[in-house]
């Protein structure tokens, strides 16, 4: 076995399924080595962004390792942000990069690729990453390929495997997965007793299920939870898309100002506020109606549980959640609660098409042939996401990076083997729509709705004077069929319907439906949303 061939069982080892990537001649080597060995199927796509985004997608649904293979410098450093994003938003993404071999470093030349230094990829990647390595010593790569992809299932955070070229092919030992880290139990029954009792003097306690719960494979047994617990459920903005297949008492999405006035209420009023893998950020909090003193709550996260002014450090989410299952024994209670309500039944006729309107032929589509995983990029399409059904969702909801929609889509796709949904404006389509053009290949048959207002308009929502966001209409829906799809471009709710209801029933080519929406015409969830930040920032 080589250097290369162990590292790919090791990844599948730890959950990794698939590969997606761009060769390079650094990476050309060991791309060699993941066709010819098979022990991993590889998805090459066209700009190492969607690469990211694909692997990071892939990753959240899966629940384990997302991969993404890159050459050296011009490669992986074009895929910074992507991996930027899975570090901020908690995603197990192992960035696979080729490198020099220890003959060019030693040459003295300044080498194709090379930024300030050989070994400035390395250092930028260490501000993304939890854990590093370069494998340039076949002794000791098992040891090291061991502790770097504990780390990146460990703290559900990107890892970084740099692999010089000339040591591709060196023979290797196969690679033995570290133990699991030892759990002080008795800090353990302390940190679960105390959340029991500060939940059972609570008057109104609420669970928020955060990303954390869907990173580590949790959702079944959070859902248990809540139900022995008897207390209501709420998801956070970025936790969109949990619990979505449960038997929870799910309530809905806690968006502040921005969401529905009975779980903003339930979630600021509580006195027992359970934040189970919660990533506390702007996006899920800033936009309070009444400001959550975050030293009343209960935090499970990043391995560690704080209540009021005291942290319990090291202590697994997994530990605290079979810990309270096995304290509360197997009784459920007996409630219910009002979920968070839907629009259905949009009407088929000749006005125009809002984002509200997409969402509810969405909804009135999943009721009647059932639901579909959603990837959604930034903006108001990702809004209009929060008027959708509970469905599986990925979306960058925190690191809010565009681009991310269409790559994630397709790697939803070659994970899961399910046909997603995806939802895009104009401008993010514009940076990595052009991914669809591997559908083909693969037999890869997403339906995209493109929101095209011919604007960045959630930007331009915040300063309408300016003129820098008018993007022009591009004409998407002619150019999918030379991308290997179909088109049609919508105006109207009678055509939407209508695309939608074709796309459904058309499999083995991409659908792309281009739906015109008027400038400053926005979802209901992005109005409430944008006054709620008017209105906030008025009062500092």
């Amino acid at each position: 076995m080589n250097l290369t061939e162990s590292l790919l069982h090791a990844l599948k080892a730890h959950g990794a399924r698939q590969i997606f990537g761009i060769p390079g001649d650094f990476a050309l080597p060991y791309f060699r080595v993941i066709e010819e060995s098979q022990i991993l199927p590889l998805y090459t796509l066209s700009h190492e962004p969607g690469v990211g985004f694909a692997a990071d997608a892939s990753a959240r649904i899966n629940c384990g390792l997302g991969v993404a293979a890159v050459t050296y410098g011009a490669g992986a450093l074009n895929m910074v942000n992507a991996v930027a994003a899975a570090f901020a938003e908690k995603s197990p993404l192992v960035v696979l990069s080729g490198g020099p071999g220890k003959g060019e470093s030693r040459s003295g030349l300044l080498l194709h690729h090379q930024a300030k230094t050989l070994d400035s990829q390395f250092q930028i990647f260490k501000e993304i990453t939890c854990d590093q390595v370069r494998l340039d010593d076949a002794e000791r790569a098992p040891a090291d390929i061991a502790r770097v992809l504990a780390s990146c299932l460990r703290k559900s955070e990107p890892v970084y495997i740099e692999i010089p070229r000339d040591m591709v092919a060196v023979p290797c030992q196969p690679v033995l997965a570290e133990l699991a880290l030892p759990v002080d139990q008795d800090a353990l029954n302390a940190c679960v007793d105390e959340i029991l009792q500060r939940l059972a003097q609570a008057k109104s306690p609420v669970l928020m299920a955060g990303v954390e719960v869907r990173r580590y494979g949790l959702e079944d047994k959070v859902a248990v939870l809540s139900r022995r617990l008897g207390i209501p459920v709420v998801t956070s903005f970025m936790g969109r898309g949990l619990l979505a297949d449960q038997d929870a008492p799910l309530l809905g999405t806690y968006m502040g100002v921005a969401g529905f006035p009975e779980v903003t209420q339930l979630v600021e009023s509580s006195d027992g506020l359970f934040l189970l893998g919660e990533i506390i950020c702007d996006t899920n909090f800033a936009v309070s109606e009444t400001k959550i003193d975050m030293r009343k709550t209960i935090q499970a996260l990043d391995g560690r549980v704080s209540i009021g002014y005291h942290t319990y450090s090291q202590l697994p989410l997994a530990a605290v959640v079979d810990r309270l299952l096995l304290c509360l024994g197997t009784e459920e209670k007996v409630f219910s609660v009002k979920r968070q309500a839907f629009a259905y039944g949009m009407v088929a006729d000749s006005a125009t098409i809002t984002p509200t309107d997409i969402a509810t032929a969405v909804n009135d589509l999943m009721l009647e042939h059932g639901k579909m995983p959603i990837a959604s990029d930034m903006g108001d399409c990702l809004f209009t996401a929060m008027e959708i059904e509970h469905t599986a969702l990925v979306a960058p909801g925190y690191y809010a990076t565009m681009g991310f929609g269409v790559p994630a889509g397709l790697g939803l796709q070659a994970a899961t083997g399910q046909r997603p949904l995806i939802l895009v404006g104009d401008g993010a389509f514009q940076m990595t729509g052009w991914e669809l053009g591997n559908c083909k290949r693969y037999g890869w048959d997403p339906i995209v709705l493109v929101f095209n207002n011919a604007s960045w308009e959630m930007l331009r929502t915040f300063q309408p004077e300016s003129t820098f966001t008018d993007l022009g209409h591009w004409g998407f829906a002619e150019m999918a069929a030379g991308l290997g799809g179909d088109g049609i471009r919508v105006g109207t709710r009678t055509e939407l319907k209508a695309a939608l209801d074709k796309a459904r029933v058309t499999r083995g080519r991409f659908q792309l439906i281009e739906a015109t929406i008027p400038r400053g015409v926005l979802s209901a969830t992005l109005v409430r949303f944008v006054a709620g930040v008017k209105r906030l920032n008025a009062v500092k």
